[in-house]
Protein backbone atom coordinates (compact mmCIF):
# COMPACT_ATOMS: atom_id res chain seq x y z
CA UNK A 1 0.00 0.00 0.00
CA UNK A 2 1.31 3.75 -0.84
CA UNK A 3 1.97 6.18 1.87
CA UNK A 4 -0.38 8.65 -0.18
CA UNK A 5 2.44 10.60 -1.67
CA UNK A 6 3.36 11.26 -5.15
CA UNK A 7 5.73 8.44 -6.64
CA UNK A 8 8.95 10.83 -8.50
CA UNK A 9 8.68 9.50 -12.24
CA UNK A 10 5.46 7.70 -11.95
CA UNK A 11 1.96 8.44 -12.72
CA UNK A 12 -1.26 7.25 -11.89
CA UNK A 13 -2.56 4.02 -13.83
CA UNK A 14 -3.44 4.38 -17.15
CA UNK A 15 -1.38 7.70 -17.93
CA UNK A 16 1.94 7.55 -19.28
CA UNK A 17 4.81 8.09 -16.55
CA UNK A 18 6.43 11.38 -16.79
CA UNK A 19 9.88 11.92 -14.69
CA UNK A 20 9.31 15.03 -11.64
CA UNK A 21 12.78 14.83 -10.90
CA UNK A 22 16.37 15.17 -11.68
CA UNK A 23 18.72 14.21 -9.15
CA UNK A 24 21.25 13.06 -11.50
CA UNK A 25 22.14 16.32 -12.80
CA UNK A 26 23.27 17.95 -9.39
CA UNK A 27 26.99 19.08 -9.92
CA UNK A 28 26.75 19.05 -13.49
CA UNK A 29 26.93 22.28 -15.65
CA UNK A 30 23.52 24.23 -16.14
CA UNK A 31 23.69 23.60 -19.94
CA UNK A 32 24.36 19.72 -19.38
CA UNK A 33 21.87 20.05 -16.58
CA UNK A 34 19.06 21.72 -19.32
CA UNK A 35 20.10 18.92 -21.93
CA UNK A 36 19.51 16.25 -19.74
CA UNK A 37 15.92 17.58 -18.59
CA UNK A 38 15.41 19.02 -21.74
CA UNK A 39 15.72 14.65 -23.06
CA UNK A 40 13.03 13.44 -20.84
CA UNK A 41 10.80 16.67 -21.14
CA UNK A 42 10.89 19.00 -24.48
CA UNK A 43 8.63 20.88 -23.49
CA UNK A 44 10.25 22.29 -20.22
CA UNK A 45 10.54 25.83 -19.63
CA UNK A 46 13.43 25.91 -17.65
CA UNK A 47 14.39 28.56 -15.31
CA UNK A 48 18.35 28.86 -14.03
CA UNK A 49 17.82 30.97 -10.51
CA UNK A 50 20.15 31.88 -7.82
CA UNK A 51 20.17 29.62 -4.99
CA UNK A 52 18.01 30.68 -2.21
CA UNK A 53 16.15 32.87 -4.79
CA UNK A 54 12.22 33.56 -3.23
CA UNK A 55 9.69 31.76 -5.63
CA UNK A 56 6.26 31.92 -6.49
CA UNK A 57 4.28 29.14 -5.06
CA UNK A 58 1.99 28.31 -7.95
CA UNK A 59 2.45 25.05 -9.86
CA UNK A 60 3.24 25.29 -13.57
CA UNK A 61 3.52 21.51 -14.93
CA UNK A 62 6.04 23.07 -17.69
CA UNK A 63 8.47 24.78 -15.40
CA UNK A 64 11.41 23.41 -14.11
CA UNK A 65 13.61 25.15 -11.89
CA UNK A 66 17.59 25.03 -11.50
CA UNK A 67 19.06 26.60 -8.28
CA UNK A 68 22.76 27.23 -8.66
CA UNK A 69 25.34 28.80 -6.14
CA UNK A 70 28.39 28.49 -7.57
CA UNK A 71 31.50 31.15 -8.34
CA UNK A 72 33.31 30.00 -11.44
CA UNK A 73 35.97 32.47 -11.61
CA UNK A 74 37.92 35.00 -9.06
CA UNK A 75 35.76 37.93 -9.20
CA UNK A 76 37.97 41.22 -9.84
CA UNK A 77 37.54 44.81 -10.29
CA UNK A 78 36.84 46.56 -13.77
Amino acid sequence: MSSGGKQDGAAAAGEEARKTSWPEVVGLPVEKAKKVILKDMPDADIVVLPAGSPVTKDFRPNRVRIFVDTVTSTPTIG
